[in-house]
């Protein structure tokens, strides 16, 4: 029996590989690998389907070295033991899927091997890596975002399975609408444009012309509803918070729908937190709680399970009253210390040096933390926070700034606690 088409099609080198020019084109980093014969360990990222495994078995067959594959999640501790042990006895590229899924117990396998550069170990994962591989793994890899093939690239891989003696060797027509409109569908995933051309010449005779309308008779859904690669991925999650900000609970639903109808569980929840904190912020520090939590139900439940909880949250936080406040502060002080130096007073220090007993700073004197500068020096006139007064839980906490910002404050703490003795 024939295995599937798309594992028939793999590249054996970096050379078959289509797309992904910014990596093994010319001048790309795993070209320049392999020219180089020097490999440094990566994380590759980017949504699934992109090819990151296969461009990981292709490099090594590039190398010629050694390649074995691990999952974060089903490959035990024992597996991974055992794969590291080979590699420390032939050249390898150990892999291991997604790598953002790694316990601390597994990642510490794999750090003391990472630093000495016994094996080369490739990440891959559909995460954003700066906000998901742990500090530990990013800082010892180079990060690689591997990208969602375009449709022309799509259709060359199409074209080339058609005429391949691995692929149909031209067994079947297409029309060139057919080839397109597959190009199109498979969302940026080669194997699943793979997929729908094996099945389409599955359907129909040797001598038939396969053309578009036969595609779509056959009822393939598009792989996603939204290309990636282009702006309307953005333009709906920029869509789905602005509807949230602007309190129109059922454009929010709409777009959250069609967000997860493109697969995108993480890259919503993500953009959910950040709307909770951003928008809804000090006014209903309860619904954005209650945001977190749901999003972690929606984690761990999967799609489409997830719809259930993210639908409730986007819900309460389109209806709850807005509040950019705390946002606003932070971007604030961020660009002001962007452009400015800032020095920390001596008894704000951690470790203060040839400071006086009494001049440092009053761990035990709770009663008098509120009347001690904070500001550096000859900042103490700056402002980053400016209150909503949008909820009652602002208002109270904008009483009780409004209050701090008029009560006595010094520099002075020796006289401080003299006089609050």
């Amino acid at each position: 029996m024939k295995q599937p088409l798309a594992f028939r099609m793999r590249p054996t080198s970096i050379d078959e590989v289509i797309g992904q020019e910014h990596l093994v084109g010319k001048n790309g980093f795993l070209r320049n690998c392999l020219e180089s014969d020097v490999a440094l360990s990566m994380i590759l990222y980017g949504p699934s389907g992109c090819g990151k495994t296969t461009i990981a078995e292709a490099f090594a067959k590039s190398m010629n070295i050694n390649f074995i594959k691990l999952n974060a999640v089903t490959s035990n501790k024992d597996e991974m033991m055992q794969a590291i042990k080979e590699a420390k006895l032939i050249p390898s590229i150990i892999m291991v899927d997604e790598v953002h899924r790694l316990n601390k117990d597994k990642q510490d396998l794999f750090l003391p091997y990472l630093e000495a550069g016994t094996f080369i170990f490739i990440g891959a994962t559909t995460s954003n890596p700066i906000l998901a591989i742990n500090k530990a793994i990013r800082s010892r890899t180079r990060l690689l975002e591997v990208f969602p093939l375009k449709p022309q690239e799509i259709l060359i891989g199409l074209k080339k399975a058609l005429v391949s003696p691995n692929g149909l060797n031209n067994s079947r027509s297409f029309s060139d609408e057919a080839l397109n409109y597959i190009s199109k569908i498979a969302g940026g995933d080669l194997r699943y444009g793979y997929n729908i051309l094996e099945s389409a010449s599955l359907s129909y005779t040797k001598n038939h012309l396969i053309t578009e309308e036969d595609i779509n008779s056959l009822n393939f859904s598009s792989n996603t509803l939204m290309d990636k690669d282009e702006d309307e991925h953005y333009d709906t999650v920029s869509a789905l918070q602005k509807s949230i900000r602007g309190s129109d609970v059922d454009a929010a639903i709409l777009y959250l729908g069609k967000m997860l109808s493109s697969g995108d569980l993480e890259g919503t929840i993500r953009r959910l937190l950040i709307t909770a904190y951003e928008d809804i912020g000090l006014a209903n520090p309860p619904a954005v709680d209650r945001c977190y939590n749901a999003c972690q139900v929606a984690l761990s439940s999967g799609l489409p399970e997830a719809m259930i909880p993210l639908g409730f949250t986007v819900v309460d936080l389109a209806l709850s009253p807005k509040s950019k406040s705390a946002a606003l502060a932070i971007e604030n002080a961020y660009s002001f210390v962007k452009e400015k130096p800032i020095h920390v007073r001596s008894y704000l220090r951690y470790t203060p040096v040839d400071v006086d007993a009494e001049d440092r700073y009053p761990y035990d004197r709770p009663d008098i933390w509120e009347n001690i500068i904070y500001m550096p020096e000859n900042m103490e006139h700056l402002k980053f926070y400016y209150p909503e007064r949008n909820s009652k839980y602002e208002q109270n906490i904008a009483q009780n700034y409004d209050r701090l910002k008029n009560i006595y404050k010094t520099n002075n703490l020796k006289e401080l606690k003299k006089y609050h003795k």
